[in-house]
């Protein structure tokens, strides 16, 4: 099964190319972000508020259009003016629209991140076995990932080509697997089998693959098969829990 469900993590999301060849044995903790996982890396840094405000206007009047659009067409002179902020601004802070483009990503990538610590969080809180766990996890990962689906989207193209994406991506994807797997393993009593670790990271994987496969996220846009979305997440989450059970 793991050879199979890494197959299809890598068509469905090119931040995982190679990833879970890399990791099918053993626990591993997921790197510290480099550099390139964060928005000061592709722009320079404000110095003074009102220098953050610009940065901040540029951001987010860049991630609005790209939404809207679901591409990255738009100019670096629509973001002046929808921005309100000048041309020479924008170049002061990005040498490049593709800088702007990582920038907008790189925050995506820290929103998502954020959410899923929060996730693990309150999980940790509120289920105290397995079968609390796994249900509740499988449902409220599966709404993360759709509140960010139409950037994912746009970030996993880019990640096709773009190494400043790619890397940063990989790595976002490793720490939510690590988040994952050490929050399963607090049940590993309830866990069958003898090698529990692998077992929690095939049963990640399944899961990512399937929610990502019909949240369209894969390289086609396109979902397979269009299911009742909330009788998906119950029917995963059922599956998910049998399979770690199973001796």
């Amino acid at each position: 099964m793991e050879a199979g469900t890494a197959l299809a993590l890598e068509a469905a999301l090119p931040f995982n190319e190679g990833l879970m060849h890399s990791m099918p044995t053993s626990a591993k903790k997921a790197p510290a972000p480099s550099p390139a996982f964060a928005v000061e890396s592709v722009s320079r840094k404000p110095q003074q508020g009102r220098s953050k405000a610009s940065l901040v206007r540029m951001l987010a009047t860049s991630r609005e259009m790209m939404l809207e659009r679901g591409n990255e067409e738009f100019t670096l002179q629509e973001v002046s003016q929808r921005g309100k902020v000048s041309i020479g601004s924008i170049y002061l802070r990005f040498e490049s629209k593709d800088n702007l483009v990582r920038a907008v990503i790189a925050n995506a990538l820290e929103d998502i991140a954020r959410d899923e610590e929060a996730l693990f969080a309150k999980l940790e809180a509120e289920t105290h076995s397995l079968g609390e766990f796994i249900p509740q996890y499988v449902s409220e990962f599966a709404e993360v990932l759709r509140g960010h689906a139409p950037l994912l989207r746009l970030a996993m193209q880019r990640a096709a080509y773009d190494p400043l994406i790619s890397g940063p991506g990989k790595e976002s994807a490793l720490k939510s697997l690590d988040g994952a797997k050490q929050a399963m393993l607090r049940f590993r009593s309830e866990i069958g089998g003898d090698d529990k670790e692998n077992k929690v990271t095939a049963a990640y994987q399944v899961v990512f693959a399937a929610l990502a496969r019909e949240l369209s996220l894969g390289s086609t846009g396109e979902s397979a098969h269009n299911f009742d979305w909330d009788q998906h997440k119950i029917e995963l989450g059922k599956m998910c829990l049998a399979y770690l059970r199973a001796d």
